[in-house]
């Protein structure tokens, strides 16, 4: 899962493989919001003249802004991209937490919003009377978690608002990293890739390229 050269997870790399294949982040100007940024990305991203780049955490240090998700210090549309990946399961009210990055996106805005995912509960599995970290630990399978996504995920991001197309990389295996899977992505993976509006993303990031 770790690569040793550069220090990345499976899931940052998928997520950087996805940015480069199947959006535009690269090629126009976006106003970008990272929430808790992946190893080694940030400096990519940074590096890009047409991105507007911000990253934001509640605790991390080497973050641009302290930023609580359930209450987010920007108006309206603010962003034309956000990232937020393996955050929601640590969020009491994820609920409020989606809303808010729902608010904060642009019209035809876009947001990458992975966590966790059981591939065997139907439903999401969370108990707020299991406050301590061994409970936590014990019941959702790390200290600072707080519930276990589901198939019901994306039901989730749609009551928020959110129109939400599930991309499996392994149907487009040879834009990714071909069969023999050279990058060690996960195939139970999938991309859940977030609009504010009713726009497919291939059509949106693809064929306006």
């Amino acid at each position: 899962m770790l690569c040793p050269v550069c220090g990345t997870v499976d899931r940052g790399r998928l997520l950087y493989l996805f940015l480069v294949n199947k959006t535009d982040i690269f090629e126009k100007p976006k106003k970008l919001l990272h929430v808790a940024p992946e190893v080694c990305l940030p400096d990519i991203l940074r590096s890009k003249a047409n991105i507007d780049y911000l990253t934001a955490d509640i605790s991390q240090k080497n973050v641009m802004i302290e930023m609580d998700i359930t209450d987010i210090q920007f108006p309206d549309e603010s962003f034309d991209a956000i990232i937020c990946n393996h955050v929601l399961e640590h969020i009491i009210d994820d609920g409020k937490a989606m809303s808010e990055l729902y608010r904060t996106l642009k019209p035809g805005g876009w947001a990458i919003l992975q966590v966790p995912l059981s591939l065997t509960l139907k439903n999401t599995y969370e108990d707020a009377s299991i406050t301590t970290e061994a409970a936590r630990e014990q019941a959702f399978g790390q200290n600072d978690d707080v519930r276990i996504y589901a198939a019901d995920y994306k039901d989730r991001l749609t009551h928020a608002g959110f129109t939400v197309e599930v991309f499996k990389w392994v149907d487009e295996a040879e834009n990714f990293d071909g069969r023999r899977n050279l990058f060690g992505l996960n195939g139970d993976e999938s991309v859940f890739f977030c609009q504010q509006a009713q726009i497919n993303f291939r059509a949106s990031a693809l064929d306006e390229r």
